[in-house]
């Protein structure tokens, strides 16, 4: 099959701003929990892909509701006059076209305002809301899929082997605080999928993913690997996967979701 019918194919979106309304809070694990928002102005609302990003807009101190940027033929800007927001980056876990509501699992750590808002979401608070403004579509023709992150990339992951198809050969490995970060994941597709457990090591620092990739026997080179994780870890393994087991670099899709020391980074690295 030629590069041009195995490339992923990228799908533009309008980006639109919304303020949705939470409607719904329920803890997934101790350290995960799940927010659904409901607005209407997600009629129009478009994720295609598993890994799609939302922005989401924070209120700041004092506010019910965020401050959303303006769209001008230059682009995004605040108003001068009030408080910008803080923003971050969220993986759409679940949307519902017929009742407008979308959905976003929010990892609790130890501070930080998007987990900080999501420890203390109740019905009736207010989240601003914008794009994607874009999917990346994976051809579904490989005959092997590897899905590695951690936490941070588990929305995303467990979407992904919600929506495969029946039967796809997938191997997911995924790295989790302990035992009790574990879920069912569901799917139709052949998955098998390993859980890592840090065990009181920091995250980004424990080395369970890379020591995991290197010790997994690839059942194929025609493989399409799937990496989101702290940048640095993100960036050994696609490394790897490219310089000792050959996966060409067409065929990896690498994302740091997040970096040691610096809030708010989310960096692609492909």
């Amino acid at each position: 099959m030629d590069a041009i019918t195995r490339a992923p194919r990228r799908i533009r979106h309008e980006n639109g701003l919304r303020l949705a309304k939470v409607v719904f809070v329920e803890p997934v694990s101790p350290r995960m929990r799940r927010i659904t928002l409901h607005a209407p102005e997600f009629a129009d609302f478009t994720s295609a892909a598993a890994d799609d990003h939302v922005k989401l807009f924070f209120p700041a101190s004092g506010q019910t509701e965020p401050v959303l940027p303006v769209l001008g033929p230059d682009g995004q800007h605040f108003p001068e006059h009030l408080p910008r927001p803080v923003a971050r980056d969220y993986t759409p876990r679940r949307f519902d076209s017929k009742s407008c509501e979308l959905t976003i699992d929010f990892v609790l750590h130890d501070d930080g305002p998007a987990s900080n808002w999501a420890a203390h979401a109740k019905p009736g608070d207010v989240l601003g809301i914008g794009g994607p403004r874009g999917s990346m579509i994976i051809p579904e023709d490989y005959e092997t899929y590897l899905l590695v992150g951690d936490e941070t990339a588990l929305p995303a992951i467990a979407r992904r082997l919600e929506e495969m198809p029946p039967g796809t050969p997938v191997i997911a490995i995924i790295e989790v605080a302990d035992r009790q970060e574990e879920r069912h994941l569901a799917t139709a597709a052949n998955a098998q999928i390993t859980w890592l457990h840090r065990n009181g090591k920091a995250a980004g620092t424990s080395g369970l993913l890379e020591a995991a990739i290197r010790a997994l026997p690839l059942p194929s080179r025609d493989i399409h690997a799937w990496v989101a994780c702290e940048i640095e870890v993100a960036r050994r393994i696609r490394t790897y996967l490219m310089e000792e087991e050959g996966v060409p670099r067409s065929q990896i899709k690498a994302a740091g979701y997040w970096k040691i020391g610096q809030a708010g980074a989310h960096d692609k690295l492909d």
